[in-house]
């Protein structure tokens, strides 16, 4: 497994930081690195304990990955540092790449003065603002290598990658945020992130070659979501009420960004766009996340073989339309709530990885 890019199908939000999480824990990868900015959240639930994360990558679970954050990237030192001291990991193990770009609060204010989260649902992260300052090169925005805070984690990440990749040693890839946020790929346009958000715009931002890629994950929602507010075109909204109608869960549900803590907005699966995601990205593998959406007694099953008629026909139906096998399912919340039909390692022996945590 040399390089594995993971990519998110709909709007974000699809499970990629669960995905990573997990391979990180079966696979033991040598490199994870997190691509994009503060805008979008990953979360990783793992022994009753709820990671959001902004900055540091999914993977930090496995002790002995090295945490990257590439040349692309835009960062918010403040983020990054309490992210580091919540995971309680080594700050040995967290690089910078020095050409990544140091985001201040000044780009956050800009993006509120500019009213874009009522305009878009932009989260106003100040990562767009950041963008645009790079793009321009007046010297507006100042590169991790020109600040002093970032320099205990100073580092060429494109050259730390392809020097393992050349020595055998592996990488997991975490996209950012899903297709159809696209900047470039949407059909929502203005209703999009600051950045493309395909396998290859990814591969870019970290510097490592197409040829070097193993395998391609897309992350696909059962129910896919949008932020809050008029963040753009959601085929077929519902509310949270009828989803708890239609999977029978016997409670309320909703779920919330991580990022802004708003009530996500959420529809029918829309099969037109994870093809198109499909098309475009290429992926080797499936992930789906939310079959307990479908039918609630799929909550936290570990085998295949007990989920319901109803989700193994949508898991046949999409691995049919895509032409790609799925081999991750996502049956809840937990990251024990997870069936991976290609495991290579003993499912306790995961699940004591994951323990040790």
């Amino acid at each position: 497994m040399p390089v594995t890019v993971v990519v998110g199908a709909q709007y974000g939000g699809e499970g990629k930081g669960k995905i990573v999480a997990h391979l990180a824990l079966r696979d033991k990868p040598e490199f994870v690195v997190r691509c994009g900015g503060p805008n979008s959240g990953h979360t990783v639930n793992i022994n009753n304990e709820t990671y959001k994360l902004r900055t540091l990558p999914a993977g930090f679970v496995n002790a002995s990955s090295r945490l990257l954050l590439p040349a692309g990237s835009l960062i918010n030192l403040g983020i990054l540092e309490q992210e580091i001291e919540i995971s309680g990991i080594d700050r040995q193990r967290v690089g910078i790449d020095r050409n990544a770009a140091i985001l201040t609060d000044e780009d956050a204010d800009l993006e509120a003065r500019q009213g874009l989260r009522q305009s878009i649902g932009s989260t106003s992260s100040g990562t767009g603002s950041g963008v645009i300052k790079r793009i321009a090169r007046n010297g507006s925005i100042k590169l991790a290598q020109d600040i002093e805070e970032a320099k205990p984690y100073i580092t060429d990440v494109a050259g730390e990658i392809n020097n393992g990749i050349d020595k055998g040693e592996s990488c997991i890839i975490e996209g950012t945020q899903g297709f159809g946020l696209s900047l470039y790929h949407t059909d929502c346009y203005p209703f999009a992130t600051s950045r493309d958000t395909t396998a290859s715009a990814f591969l870019s931002e970290v510097g490592v070659s197409p040829l070097k890629v193993t395998s391609i994950i897309m992350a696909v929602r059962t129910f896919p979501i949008r932020v809050e507010g008029n963040s753009g075109p959601l085929l077929n909204e519902i509310n949270w009420k009828e989803v708890q109608r239609l999977s029978g869960y016997p409670y309320k549900i909703s779920e919330l960004t991580t990022v802004t803590g708003r009530l996500r907005r959420i529809g029918i699966f829309d099969l037109n766009l994870v093809k198109r995601a499909a098309i475009i990205n290429h992926p080797k593998e499936i992930a789906i996340h939310g079959v307990d959406y479908i039918d609630f007694v799929n909550k936290g099953i570990r085998n295949y073989d007990q989920l319901t008629d109803k989700a193994k026909s949508f898991i046949v139906l999409l691995e049919n339309e895509l032409e790609t096998p799925v081999k991750f399912i996502g049956t809840g919340m937990s990251q024990h709530d997870i069936i991976d039909k290609s495991i290579s390692v003993n499912i306790s022996e995961y699940l004591t990885c994951i323990a040790e945590k």
